[in-house]
C-alpha cells in the first residue's frame, strides 16, 4: 500500500513524462528503422523492438550497482576521465552520425547508378530489431540513471518505464505514417539524429549540451515545414 501515496504518485508521473520526452530521439530514430522493412513487417518490428527494449530497461534498473558504476572513470586521456557511460555515448553517438549521415546520402544521391539504382533497398527484420535495440541500449543509460537519481523505489522506475514504452508503441506508427507521407521530413528527421549524436559525442567528451536546444530546434522545424506543407497543398 505504501506505493499508493501522493509523493509516489508525483514521482511517477514525473519520472514517465520525462521518459517519454527522452524518448523522442528515440521514435524518430526507430520511424527511420522500419521503413528500411517490407511493409508487412513494419508493424511487428515496432512492437517486438519496443517490447524487447523496455524489457532491456527493466532489466538495466535492477542492475543499479553496474550502472552506478557506469559513472565512475576507468581510464584518463589528458586529465579527462572517460567512464563507460562516456564510451557507450562516444561509440553511440558516433553510430548515429554515421547512420544518419549515410541515410541522407542515399536520400539526396540515390544508392547508385544502374538499372537497380532505383529498386528500394529492405534491411532484415532481424537487422532492424538489433538496430532498435542498439539505439535504446545508447539512449538508455541516460534515461535509467537520471530515474535512479528521481526516485528511490525500484517499483516506481519500472512502471514509468513500462507506461512510457506504452505511450511510444501508440504514436511511433503515427510518427512513421508522417515521416513516410512526407519525404522532405525524413531528411529533416535525419539531420536531427545527426544533431543527436553531435549531442552524445560532446556529453561522452565531457562537454554537455541540453536536450532542450536540441528539441527546440526540432519543434521549430517541424513548425517551419509543417507550415510549407500546408501551403503546397493550399497552392494545389
Amino acid at each position: 500500500m505504501d506505493f499508493f501515496t501522493l509523493d509516489h504518485f508525483v514521482a511517477l508521473l514525473t519520472l514517465t513524462a520525462l521518459e517519454i520526452v527522452l524518448g523522442i530521439d528515440n521514435l524518430v530514430v526507430i520511424a527511420i528503422i522500419v521503413q528500411k522493412l517490407e511493409k508487412s513487417m513494419q508493424e511487428k518490428a515496432r512492437f517486438v523492438g519496443l517490447f524487447l527494449a523496455m524489457a532491456m530497461r527493466v532489466g538495466l534498473l535492477f542492475c543499479l550497482s553496474w550502472i552506478m558504476k557506469l559513472s565512475e572513470p576507468l581510464f584518463h586521456v589528458v586529465n579527462h576521465g572517460f567512464s563507460g557511460r562516456d564510451i557507450l555515448l562516444l561509440v553511440g553517438g558516433m553510430f548515429l552520425i554515421g547512420k544518419a549521415t549515410l541515410e541522407i546520402h542515399k536520400q539526396t544521391e540515390g544508392d547508385g547508378h544502374g538499372e537497380g539504382a532505383s529498386k528500394k533497398k529492405h534491411t532484415t527484420f532481424k537487422s532492424a530489431i538489433l538496430q532498435i535495440l542498439a539505439i535504446d541500449l545508447i539512449f538508455s543509460v541516460d534515461s535509467v540513471i537520471t530515474a535512479i537519481g528521481m526516485a528511490e523505489d525500484v517499483s516506481i522506475m519500472v512502471a514509468a518505464i513500462v507506461i512510457a514504452m506504452g505511450v511510444m508503441l501508440a504514436f511511433t506508427k503515427v510518427v512513421n505514417s508522417f515521416i513516410e507521407a512526407h519525404p522532405t521530413l525524413k531528411t529533416l528527421a535525419l539531420s536531427f539524429i545527426l544533431l543527436v549524436g553531435v549531442m552524445l559525442v560532446a556529453d561522452g567528451l565531457g562537454q554537455h549540451i541540453e536536450r532542450g536546444y536540441i528539441y527546440f530546434a526540432m519543434g521549430f522545424s517541424l513548425f517551419v515545414e509543417t507550415m510549407n506543407i500546408r501551403s503546397k497543398k493550399k497552392a494545389h
